[in-house]
C-alpha cells in the first residue's frame, strides 16, 4: 500500500489515478500514525512552499521513522521541495531536511513560472529512472527548484541547471509531474512502486 499525503497543495487526484494505473494501492493517510502501514509514501504537491506549513511536527515524525526504517518515499515538485533543508520562497518554514540545499527561484531573464515540457538527463545511475531514455521530456510547472548537489539524479536547464531528480537510499524527488509526463512519467512510478515492494529497500541516514 502507498501513502499519499494530502496536506491541502492540490494534484491529489491524478498522482493517485496515475499510481493505480501502475498497479499501487493507494490510500490517503488521516493523520501520522496511518504512515505505520504504508509500504511507501508519496508527497505530491504544487504551489508555494508555505502550503507545507501542514506538514506538522506528527507528520515530520512519521515520515521520518518511516524514511529511517527502510520505506521508500518519493516527493512530486513541491514535495520534492520540502525534502530540502529550506526554501527561498517561504524562509521562516525548515524543509524536512532529507537533503542538504535550499531552493531558490528560477533566474529572472527566463519565463517563470516554467510551465511545460523539458529535458531530463542522467547525472547518474538511479533506480528512479530506470529505464527512462535519457533526454526523456518530462512536464514541470514551478518557479523554484533545487540544487544540483551529490544527491542528483537528473538535472534540467531552465535559465539554470537545477535538480530535476534527487536520490538517496529509497527516498527520491522529481520536480517534474510524473503523472502528467506520458510514458516517462508511468515508467518513473513503477519503479517507484517496484521499489515499494522490494526487499532490498535501504534506510537512509538521517
Amino acid at each position: 500500500m502507498v501513502a499519499l499525503i494530502d496536506y491541502g497543495a492540490g494534484n491529489l487526484t491524478s498522482v493517485r489515478k496515475a499510481l493505480a494505473a501502475v498497479g499501487a494501492e493507494v490510500r490517503v493517510p488521516l493523520g501520522p500514525g496511518d504512515l505505520a502501514g504504508a509500504h511507501g509514501i508519496v508527497v505530491p504537491g504544487v504551489g508555494h512552499f508555505r502550503a507545507t506549513a501542514a506538514l506538522d511536527g506528527g507528520w515530520r515524525e512519521a515520515v521520518r521513522a518511516s524514511v529511517a526504517g527502510g520505506r521508500p518515499l518519493l516527493g512530486i515538485c513541491l514535495g520534492l521541495q520540502w525534502l530540502f533543508e529550506e526554501s527561498a520562497e517561504a524562509p521562516e518554514l525548515a524543509g524536512l531536511g532529507l537533503f542538504e540545499g535550499r531552493c531558490a527561484r528560477l533566474p529572472g531573464d527566463v519565463k517563470v513560472p516554467h510551465v511545460g515540457w523539458n529535458a531530463v538527463e542522467p547525472a547518474r545511475r538511479s533506480w528512479l529512472l530506470d529505464g527512462v531514455a535519457p533526454g526523456a521530456q518530462a512536464y514541470f510547472t514551478h518557479t523554484y527548484a533545487a540544487p544540483v548537489t551529490g544527491d542528483t539524479a537528473a538535472t534540467t536547464l531552465h535559465g539554470i541547471t537545477f535538480a530535476s531528480v534527487v536520490e538517496k537510499g529509497s527516498v527520491a524527488g522529481a520536480q517534474f509531474h510524473p503523472e502528467k509526463s506520458g510514458e516517462a512519467g508511468l515508467r518513473i512510478l513503477r519503479n517507484f512502486v517496484a521499489r515499494c515492494t522490494s526487499r532490498t529497500c535501504e534506510p537512509v541516514n538521517l
